[in-house]
């Protein structure tokens, strides 16, 4: 224990140099130097190289937390949900606020939603049920993914969040390792912090189009690691991967036998051709998704995970302790949703045509972006001199207009932010002309 206190106390003075110099906290390469050191060691002296890689970033991780409060004091990062909080705090005591920083639909579920809710209670359809969901949504979901998925490789979960939480929790251990491509949203690191899993950030760059760097990728992976998070249609770019890209990323996974969870939330927004990670028959995948986006169904809280049995058999164990199974009338609603064929495919529409109009007036405000394949978002590029992108959120909530922060989605992107498309145009264009006049002003 006083070696580790006299690490930390290193790390603290470590941490002075770099505020003073300016310089990020996380430095990949020196990391990557220590650990390959700290195998090397580990195999002369006969201990298990996993376990000491844990341990490693058991130590790593708390040196970058302290390193971290002393740049940013003991604030969390600020994300889209913060300032929906702050913009609801404003609603409250009468100011108006034109919300463009959630990705919340603005019109209703299909009306046989309404129907399946009353239907529930008449039919006494309120009790507890099998903690993976009730056997008709599982079958309907297996048969809405394809890819010859069957109902004991699905489970519904309370919004997709508990899907991703419970893959980590049931999967990941303390000092494991999880690759997450940035900019992404936070819910992966999140996740992965509460139990002390280990993110190592993969970042993307606007100049690249976002697409990941695969060489970068597979220098990252070593005997730590245990998954790589990806989310496509992305949140917050729009970006969807090509299908090599993709490839390349299941070959790495395969080869050092990881899984991949894939998040995809957004599918039913994708504007470009878009294949779900089952469509990769690569065992060791976990698709999730839900009914909050594409059917406007935030609230009913219905999302869904599918995997081979044995991962969907942990991810279960970690539902039946935390919250028994999704409520029953949820379940009905979401099996009602998909019974309609054409719901998600109007939102679509819908969304693609405010994205439009979205993209086309940033192109006026000339701030640069990659048009979005598919979800519910732009995400700029801020100009030179306007401020970061906290200090332009909080210019905007002052006047009016709520966006989520480029940092809320990865450390490195204080200089973006988040438009949400979730809004009937002309309220989005009354968002944008206040967007327009603020950076005009700097």
């Amino acid at each position: 224990m006083y070696q580790v206190h006299e690490r930390m106390q290193i790390s603290r003075q470590i941490g002075e140099i770099k505020k003073k110099l300016n310089m990020e906290v996380n430095d990949e390469k020196v990391e990557q130097d220590i650990r390959k050191s700290i195998l090397k060691i580990s195999k002369e002296i006969g201990m298990d190289t996993r376990f000491c890689g844990r341990l490693l970033n058991i130590l790593l991780m708390e040196s970058v937390r302290l390193q971290q409060n002393q740049q940013n004091g003991e604030l969390p990062r600020q994300t889209h949900l913060g300032i929906f909080m702050k913009a609801k705090q404003l609603e409250a005591v009468g100011k108006k606020i034109i919300h463009m920083e959630v990705g919340e639909p603005d019109y209703p579920p299909p009306r046989t939603v309404k129907t399946a809710l009353a239907r529930a209670y008449d039919n006494r359809q309120y009790h507890y049920t099998e903690t993976k969901g009730i056997p008709r949504l599982r079958q309907a979901i297996a048969v809405k993914v394809g890819n010859s998925i069957t109902e004991d490789q699905v489970m519904v979960t309370l919004g997709a969040r508990f899907a991703v939480f419970s893959a980590f929790t049931s999967l990941l251990k303390a000092g494991d390792e999880v690759i997450s491509i940035e900019p992404a949203w936070p819910a992966y690191k999140e996740c992965a912090d509460f139990i002390g899993a280990k993110t190592n950030i993969l970042k993307t760059t606007l100049e690249e189009k976002w697409d990941p760097d695969i060489k970068n990728l597979a220098d990252m992976i070593n005997s730590s690691t245990k998954m790589i998070a990806i989310n496509y249609p992305n949140n917050p770019t729009g970006r969807i991967l090509e299908d090599k890209t993709v490839r390349q990323i299941v070959s790495l996974a395969q080869d050092n036998d990881l899984y991949i969870l894939s998040d995809e939330v957004y599918s039913d927004y994708a504007f470009n051709h878009f294949k779900s990670i089952l469509g990769y028959n690569y065992d060791k995948s976990i698709m999730i998704s839900s009914f909050s986006k594409g059917h406007a169904m935030t609230g009913f809280r219905v999302g869904y995970g599918v995997a081979n049995k044995e991962t969907i058999g942990k991810m279960a164990k970690v539902q039946a302790t935390a919250l028994t199974c999704v409520p029953e009338p949820m379940q009905y609603c979401a099996l009602a949703a998909l019974k309609v064929n054409n719901s998600s495919i109007q939102n679509k529409k819908r969304i693609k045509k405010r994205l439009d109009l979205v993209s086309n007036r940033l192109r006026n405000m000339s701030l640069p972006f990659v048009e979005p394949d598919g979800a519910m978002y732009v995400y700029p590029k801020l100009k030179k001199g306007v401020g970061n992108d906290i200090a332009v959120v909080e210019r905007l909530l002052d006047l009016g207009v709520a966006l989520a922060p480029g940092s809320g989605f990865g450390e490195s992107y204080r200089e973006f932010i988040r438009i949400s498309a979730c809004q009937p145009t002309y309220i989005l264009e009354k968002g944008l002309d206040v967007l327009e006049l603020a950076i005009s002003l700097g």
